[in-house]
């Protein structure tokens, strides 16, 4: 017993020299430690027995870890793909990212790029490859892959080319994510949403294109910029489709409210005197002069993403002008994919909003319906 006890307070505290103490300046004999049963009361394993640092550190309580279901996919990691990833991050929108490319390297590259940021930030865990394996349940997949866009070549001039791109990968998406939403942004977005949308077998509320949300922006950014207020004070719509033939809604326009067609009732005309029309027309403009001077657009797309990728993560129920179905709407009869205000969630598309159109308004919607329709009707799918 007297050795027993030795041997536990000198476990208590060591002094120095490996002198036990049971209490500031008390030293237990050192002849009580010799105690030959508690010789190896504490010993040290054999090398051959430690197991790894991990190993030492923690114990593995569960064998097989649940499926996360709030995944994201992004296909395409250029420019514009890597803009859309590094916004969803940084909204911590995710639990874990896969990024998948045909440039194996690329897309290894990138993601080890934004792994080594995670001390900064939230970061989720991101995985990479070439297999669409990667992919695997995914709750959201975000389309970026495709042709880039060059300068002086219209958004439509890309659309032979995409389809063929989309005929390899749109199968692959759906056998492993076969209840994901997918979010189209492939230029021409509006083709090519429709593409995917006949490609996949989904519903239509599952698979919708960005469409007029970049647009929309763009708009109320240079209306904000005009009047010398900031832009989340501007409120308006660009609909239809997402490129030259655009429609302004210069009836929704207002400042905090208040409608800007009650001030100058021309506004956006050929009337107006002030000539806001030229707001429209520099919405249609912004994207080719981003292109002569960068080379492409990606960071206002990439944010523009991730913000719709909140109302679907988070079921925020926001309304978007996004690319959908819009056959049965303003008269028009064919199928054919445009941008219409709609209000998006976890299930993707759940109502579009049935605005009032001038006259004006609706028959260039129509237009831009028609517009696509002549490209769309050669397309073999």
């Amino acid at each position: 017993m007297r050795c027993f006890l030795g041997a536990l307070y000198a476990s208590r505290r060591v002094g120095p020299g490996g002198v036990a103490l049971t209490s500031p300046g008390t030293a237990l004999s050192p002849r009580r430690m010799e105690c030959p049963s508690m010789r190896v009361a504490w010993p040290l394993a054999p090398v051959s027995r430690v197991g790894s640092i991990k190993d030492q550190l923690m114990k593995n309580i569960l064998e097989k870890e649940t499926i996360d279901r709030n995944k994201i996919s992004i296909v395409g990691v250029g420019s514009v793909g890597m803009a859309c990833a590094v916004s969803i991050v940084m909204k911590e929108l995710v639990d874990e990212l896969a990024l998948i490319d045909v440039d194996g390297n690329k897309v290894k590259g990138e993601m080890m790029d934004l792994q080594h940021g995670s001390q900064f930030i939230n970061m989720p865990n991101i995985v990479s490859g070439i297999d669409f394996k990667v992919t695997a349940n995914s709750k959201l997949v975000i389309v970026t892959a495709g042709a880039r866009q060059k300068e002086g070549e219209d958004r439509l001039d890309l659309v032979y080319r995409n389809v063929e791109i989309f005929k390899l990968f749109i199968p692959e998406i759906i056998q492993y994510s076969p209840n994901c939403i997918i979010l189209v942004v492939t230029n021409p977005v509006d083709i090519m949403s429709y593409v995917a949308w006949k490609l996949s077998g989904f519903s239509s509320y599952r698979v919708f294109g960005s469409g007029c949300s970049l647009d929309t922006s763009r708009f109320c950014f240079f209306i904000g910029e005009r009047l010398g207020i900031n832009t989340r004070s501007c409120h308006g719509w660009i609909l239809g489709e997402h490129g030259d033939s655009s429609v302004p809604i210069w009836n929704g326009v207002n400042i905090a409210g208040f409608p800007l067609k009650i001030l100058n009732p021309d506004i956006g005309t050929s009337k107006d005197q002030e000539q806001w029309e030229t707001i429209h027309k520099a919405v249609v403009a912004s994207a080719y002069e981003v292109i002569k001077m960068k080379g492409y657009t990606s960071w206002a797309i990439g944010l523009c993403v991730a913000d719709l990728t909140l109302s679907i993560m988070r079921n925020i129920k926001k309304v978007h002008p996004v690319s959908t179905l819009i056959k049965g709407f303003y008269g028009i009869k064919e199928e054919i994919f445009l941008s219409l205000p709609c209000v998006v969630g976890k299930d993707g598309i759940t109502d579009i909003l049935k605005i009032t159109l001038s006259p004006l308004e609706e028959s260039r919607l129509k237009k831009s319906a028609d517009t696509l329709l002549q490209v769309q009707k050669d397309l073999k799918l």
